[in-house]
């Protein structure tokens, strides 16, 4: 037996008796009281509604005698199974709501209007289809799991008790900060103070941060064309001054709107959704840019740690003399997204802003997730899972790489920076969103790509291909069915 709350009203036209049984019947035709699920005493009712028990047993007795409820000998009451029958043999049976004489107008109320944005669109069941070129997911297959579980088993111990179960108001796991500073960071050519990092619920939290202190309706803001639809919606809700700047095979082009701005969001190595790859005269070029024009820039090196094809480049943050560019990295592309941790690298000031304003919103990430995240990178479980990912992917992508050749020829380049993904171009006048549909039906998911253009009108005939979570030996077999969905359209 649960807990089963509702509210009576004293001065209302029905009898507390008639409000009792509406209550429990609504609550039997809505689900909410299953079959066979034992209902509250009349005792207990009658005391948590604060009426007579006598009130509450002539409203079961009424229940009883239309079938809702039976009474068991010295076990109670519970909800009649042949009631419940009933109800969904009857699909058509609807709960009477009656109207309040006033409610809120919530459309005139809300500042905003996330949910009329425009978002990425992914099937729920991905892994139900076949051939799933789907972006941003991983293979469990490749994860290792025991090591994972061992780092959480420590990091629930006694020894680290007290480090994740405490509430730290604004503090991140101190462990997980040197990790990053240390291990992660290094890598990318960043050099960063404890206090110039900040943990995030992903690379999305630490955007959203970024766009609350530095944007207001006045501020202009360029970010890349095509680029990443999330930080899009996240600036335009925020200010509608909000420019596209093309991007060609050295990434963003450095014309006079981006000179322009107050902010500029780039992905410089690996752009999103293209894959190209920023050399490094251009990222120079776009520092002194920025230090002529006193914009800031928001670097988001989303898939750091999947260059396995050329040598590294150098993070546009580790280049920054001036401390003009913010640094967001995240590891849901190593480890897995479901973990929604990331970071942001930036200038002390900045930091301690969006500390102060994540303590608003959320406090701090989760500390047990940190502190198990922090060993795992401390004990060179994370190290090890990068050098198998980095295998996996450089054969997947030399597999899609020929797949896209022989069967979609002309349509896609290699990524030179790795990566997890291959955008492809297809014929100018391919709808890519029925390609999307019917690609479905051959067990094929790939992503349309109209969704990453911002202005009008938006080209329809590209689209991408993940390969982080498919099986290398299903990859040429589902670009050849793909190829043939295309034919026919």
């Amino acid at each position: 037996m649960r807990d089963w709350l509702f509210h009576i009203k004293r001065n209302k036209d029905a009898t507390l008796q008639a409000q009792i049984r509406e209550a429990m019947v609504a609550a039997v035709l809505d689900g909410q009281l299953a079959g066979n699920e034992q209902v509250p005493s009349s005792r207990k009712l009658a005391k948590s509604l604060g009426v007579s028990r006598n009130t509450v047993v002539l409203a079961y007795q009424g229940l009883l005698e239309d079938g809702y409820i039976d009474a068991r000998e010295r076990s109670g009451y519970f909800v009649s199974e042949r009631a419940v029958e009933a109800v969904k043999a009857r699909p058509e049976a609807k709960r009477v709501v009656r109207e309040p004489e006033w409610q809120p107008d919530w459309a005139s109320r809300f500042n905003v209007r996330p949910a009329r944005q425009e978002n990425i669109c992914k099937p729920v069941n991905w892994r139900d289809y076949p051939y799933s070129f789907i972006y941003g997911q991983v293979d469990q297959n490749l994860f290792p799991l025991s090591d994972w579980r061992d780092c959480a088993i420590q990091s629930l111990g006694r020894k680290w008790l007290s480090s994740w179960t405490n509430d730290s108001t604004e503090e991140d796991d101190p462990l997980l900060v040197e990790q990053i500073r240390r291990r992660i960071l290094p890598r990318r050519g960043i050099l960063a103070k404890s206090d110039e990092i900040v943990v995030t619920l992903g690379a999305q939290n630490a955007l959203y941060l970024l766009s609350a202190l530095l944007i207001n309706p006045q501020s202009r803001v360029a970010m890349e064309e095509p680029g990443y639809p999330d930080i899009r919606n996240i600036f335009k809700l925020k200010s509608e001054n909000v420019g596209f700047a093309p991007v060609d095979e050295h990434g963003i082009i450095l014309d006079e709107n981006l000179a322009n701005s107050d902010v500029v969001y780039v992905t410089p190595s690996h752009q999103f959704p293209t894959t190209v790859t920023m050399p490094i005269e251009r990222r120079l070029a776009l520092l002194k840019l920025a230090d002529r024009n006193k914009f800031i820039i928001i670097e988001d090196d989303y898939e750091f740690e999947t260059n396995y094809v050329n040598e590294p480049c150098p993070a546009l943050k580790s280049l920054d003399d001036s401390g003009r560019v913010i640094y967001v990295g995240s590891f849901s592309k190593t480890m897995f997204p479901g973990l929604r941790l990331g970071f942001m690298v930036g200038p002390k000031q900045l930091i301690d802003e969006a500390r102060a304003l994540r303590r608003l919103m959320l406090r701090h990430a989760p500390n047990n997730n940190q502190r198990t995240a922090a060993l795992f990178l401390s004990l060179g479980h994370h190290d090890t899972l990068i050098r198998r990912l980095h295998r996996v992917y450089r054969a997947r992508w030399e597999t899609m790489s020929a797949a896209l050749e022989k069967h979609l020829p002309g349509c896609a380049e290699a990524p030179s920076f790795g990566g997890t993904s291959f955008w492809v171009k297809g014929p100018q006048n391919m709808d890519c969103e029925k390609l999307g549909k019917a690609a479905l039906e051959e067990g094929v998911v790939i992503e349309p790509g109209r969704i990453y253009f911002g202005q009008r009108p938006r080209p329809t005939n590209y689209f991408r291909l993940g390969f982080s979570s498919i099986n290398e030996d299903m990859i040429e077999e589902g670009i050849k069915r793909l190829a043939g969905v295309m034919a026919r359209l």
